[in-house]
């Protein structure tokens, strides 16, 4: 098999996992060095190397999702209608662990400073660049049988994470994603045509 069809087989096989427990079929370094990987190889404009992650296991992971449910049941109120968001964050902290994805916006603005001819564009690269860490380590734990699947809670639930976690305050949380082991794989995906997707000239 080329490397190509590799590639290939893990794009299709990396898919939001929601039904995880905290089960891992591998050790806990092994996700480490996972991460660890993808923020040396994992490409950024100007190497500016921007992305930051912190990785939660175990009480941490759950910590995240305690406090992720007591801001939201805030926000929310009803407690009929907060039933089927509780229900969704018990099913986070389910999983094993959590990886939060942050932009160090001292970065950014020391880009924006440097190159200033592109400095309305460099919080949108950093954007793009952490965006390009999520996929990396989605699909690396995809590799290892690992499920997962990418929240979106802040920033409302920003200043909570940086105290609980004495995160620097130039640290932009971007992104959590969940992983664990797989106890119900995702349901069949439907796909729009590539043709109204994709343009081809000069072939």
């Amino acid at each position: 098999m080329s490397d190509l069809q590799t590639l290939q087989q893990l794009a299709e096989k990396r898919r939001s996992i929601y039904a995880l427990s905290d089960q891992l079929p591998v050790a806990n370094d092994e996700i480490v060095q996972l991460v660890e990987h993808a923020i040396l190889h994992t490409p950024s404009s100007f190497n500016s190397q921007s992305t930051r992650i912190v990785v939660l296991f175990g009480d941490d992971h759950k910590k995240l999702w305690d406090m992720t449910e007591e801001t939201l049941r805030v926000i929310v109120g009803d407690e009929e209608a907060f039933k089927s968001t509780k229900d969704k964050v018990a099913g986070f902290r389910a999983g094993a662990g959590t990886v939060l994805f942050f932009e160090d916006q001292a970065v950014v603005r020391g880009m924006q400073e440097a190159a200033p001819l592109y400095a309305e564009n460099f919080p949108v690269w950093s954007t793009q660049t952490n965006a390009m860490h999520q996929y990396v380590i989605w699909t690396a734990l995809a590799s290892i049988n690992v499920g997962a699947n990418l929240q979106h809670y802040n920033p409302i639930i920003d200043e909570r994470v940086a105290h609980a976690w004495n995160i620097d305050a130039d640290w932009e949380l971007k992104a959590q994603m969940v992983f664990g082991a797989i106890e119900q794989p995702a349901g069949d995906k439907e796909f729009k045509p590539v043709g109204e997707r994709l343009k081809v000239f000069g072939a």
